[in-house]
């Protein structure tokens, strides 16, 4: 990931990202997809290389990274819990899982554990409402989540 690539080799791989896709303005969606598969995430000291490519301000492309949910600045863990917060799952239980969560991995919600094993983070309903709480766990989806069982799915990624 780019937290062992020198800058200069991120800025490289950044302008040839963009250059891929013709330095288009109307591309930033597909270059951000680009940029945090190669690096994992889209690094901050990459805004200003993709602004300058594509004649954007660093604000427009802040903009759309930190708009977009599944745009991360920071590097995810190995692992990513997407626990939904929407209403039915949060009727069903959530905030507790999300406690329980919370509490087992030593994290709030949007952060990463200190080993950068495991990132929790919140969505907004995966369409599993009558099957709350619900979560995403390595994009897998996982339902009827209880408190009691956090541990056990928390000891299975660490």
């Amino acid at each position: 990931m780019s937290q062992s690539l020198p800058q200069a080799k991120v800025t490289s791989d950044v302008e040839e990202i963009c250059l891929a896709y013709g330095n288009r303005p109307d591309a930033l969606i597909e270059i951000l997809y680009d940029i945090q598969t190669k690096l994992g995430h889209v690094p901050e000291s990459t805004l200003p290389v993709i602004a300058e490519a594509l004649n954007l301000s660093r604000a427009e492309v802040y903009g759309v990274v930190t708009f977009y949910h599944d745009f991360h600045l920071n590097p995810q863990g190995k692992h990513v819990i997407k626990i939904c917060r929407a209403e039915a799952c949060q009727s069903a239980g959530g905030f507790e899982v999300i406690a329980a969560l919370e509490k087992a991995l030593k994290i709030k919600l949007g952060e990463t554990t200190k080993d950068g094993k495991i990132t929790l983070e919140a969505v907004y309903c995966l369409g599993l409402c009558p099957m709350g709480p619900a979560a995403l766990i390595d994009g897998k989806p996982k339902a009827a989540i209880k408190p009691n069982k956090v541990n056990a799915l928390v000891k299975e990624l660490a």
